[in-house]
């Protein structure tokens, strides 16, 4: 299977792969190294059984494995309905955002920019990503925490698309960009590991709002199967949920005027951006 890289079970050999699944080591050979066609569904879910795979890595194999006739193609995926973009500015208090194809972030609330500390209304819109923000500019290091956690969930959502349009020349420039541009995405796209958390916790360090241990809930959008809406939730009368209470105060006060910026490409200083908020 063209792609998968590292195994899922460390410690096994090719042929005590093969074994648990009950399939000869060259047949795993060649299916692993994607010499194969026509591969039959038992087979993968004995592979899938013996690699230890969830849901979502299930898919992500047999997409690899049995690709479609007609394979899917990724359109632009922008567009968001009226009654989305209505429920993101009814979340006064809570970040949200909706990430489409590739990981661009196609719509969002004020609390959402005030969040990542970058006005998205000013952003040109090939930059609205979430992997180019968190590998490309340095203050995400510092915001998130650890940044880690957060790169390789980015990443395993790109993988997740490769995985349904392997012919996506847009995902083959951003995947070609972050490489050239960033080691450490070279080095987790080589994992292959694909994104399967649509809730789990998340840390921030906010100059204006503290320490942020808050929660995430990634729901589908009804009708538009390639975009998830992400929302950011505190446990009430936490530390976390008046660090939001907060930072929309200072979001829709005239303090913030001049400490939020677009990034025009590439990296930016973030030891700039911060004495901003410090200062």
């Amino acid at each position: 299977m063209t792609g998968t890289g590292r195994r899922r079970v460390p410690g096994l050999r090719r042929e005590e792969l093969a074994q648990l699944a009950g399939i000869s080591a060259d047949y795993y050979t060649r299916l692993e190294q994607g010499r194969l066609r026509n591969v039959s569904e038992g087979v993968l879910v004995a592979v899938a059984r013996a690699l230890r795979l969830d849901e979502t890595e299930r898919t992500y194999l047999y997409h690899l494995a049995k690709p479609s006739r007609r394979p899917r193609r990724a359109t632009a995926g922008h567009r968001v309905r009226p009654s989305v973009n209505w429920l993101l500015g009814s979340l006064t208090d809570t970040p949200a955002y909706v990430l489409g194809q590739r990981t661009d972030i196609v719509a969002w609330n004020d609390l959402a920019s005030a969040l990542l500390m970058i006005d998205l209304d000013e952003l040109p819109p090939e930059r609205r990503n979430m992997a180019r923000l968190l590998f490309l500019d340095d203050t995400a290091r510092d915001l998130w925490h650890p940044w880690e956690k957060k790169a390789r969930d980015v990443v395993g959502g790109l993988r997740a698309h490769a995985g349904m349009y392997g012919d996506d020349p847009e995902l083959a420039r951003l995947v070609s960009e972050l490489s050239q541009h960033c080691r450490e995405f070279d080095e987790i796209w080589a994992e292959h590991q694909v994104w399967a958390s649509p809730h789990g916790g998340m840390t921030l360090q906010h100059p204006v709002a503290g320490r942020l241990d808050l929660v995430f809930e990634a729901f589908g959008v009804p009708d538009s199967s390639d975009q998830s809406l992400v929302v950011y939730t505190a446990e009430p009368g936490s530390p976390a949920d008046t660090g939001l209470r907060r930072l929309a105060e200072w979001w829709r006060s005239e303090d913030r005027a001049g400490r939020t910026r677009p990034l025009a490409r590439g990296q930016s200083d973030a030891a700039e951006v911060l004495s901003r908020f410090r200062g």
